[in-house]
């Protein structure tokens, strides 16, 4: 199922939620990485150019998420989370889409003001041009420190988002983790605070 169903997310949702969550946390490695000042420089060039291309394409397909989020319907709860769990749920889910696509646009912000003016290469094929940003230390210091902040505060958000979804499958027992991973409607059907099986209900809901 690519689209979502009432009970559970379809294939695209899963497919971009789950590169966008590696391609975060490479990212995050590598930005830790290749400001170490003791490797080769030949290594911290290329981990830097290698950085840029998948923070490109982590912002186009966070750009994507976003848009498919507006676009397609979510699907309904589980009934196994309280009214304040869904609230922070959805929060939560809003602003990693919102960082996903802020941060890798710091980045390129970064690249867009250092006086170094060094060609962005994408994957070494495609010249990405830089942002209109007047190039100056003091306007690259200032980008490269709003990057790395919400680079940081995204990497807490993360761990934060993985560490609910693994007590919901280990203490709590319900599928908000399985339904990331399996596409389709879940085996139940969500009725306000109580949920039914799905062949009891006569529903034929996707």
């Amino acid at each position: 199922m690519l689209r979502n169903g009432e009970g559970g997310f379809g294939s695209v949702t899963i497919v971009l939620h789950w590169a966008l969550a590696v391609l975060i946390l490479g990212l995050i490695l590598t930005g830790f990485v290749m400001r170490r000042t003791e490797i080769d420089p030949v290594l911290q060039f290329s981990l830097y150019q290698w950085h840029k291309s998948f923070g490109f394409t982590a912002l186009a397909l966070a750009i994507i998420r976003a848009v498919w989020w507006f676009a397609e319907r979510s699907p309904l709860a589980p009934a196994s989370l309280s009214p304040l769990e869904r609230m922070a749920a959805r929060s939560t889910h809003r602003t990693l889409i919102a960082f996903a696509v802020i941060v890798p646009l710091a980045g390129w912000a970064v690249a867009s003001a250092s006086t170094l003016d060094i060609p962005s290469l994408y994957f070494n094929v495609i010249v990405i041009p830089h942002l209109p940003l007047a190039k100056s230390e003091t306007s690259e210091d200032f980008w490269s420190l709003v990057h790395a902040l919400l680079a940081y505060v995204m990497l807490g958000l993360v761990a934060m988002h993985a560490a609910a979804a693994l007590y919901h499958h280990f203490i709590r027992h319900d599928d908000v983790l399985v339904r990331m991973l399996r596409a389709g409607s879940s085996d139940t059907a969500v009725f306000g605070d109580r949920k039914e099986p799905r062949h009891l209900t006569g529903r034929n809901d996707p």
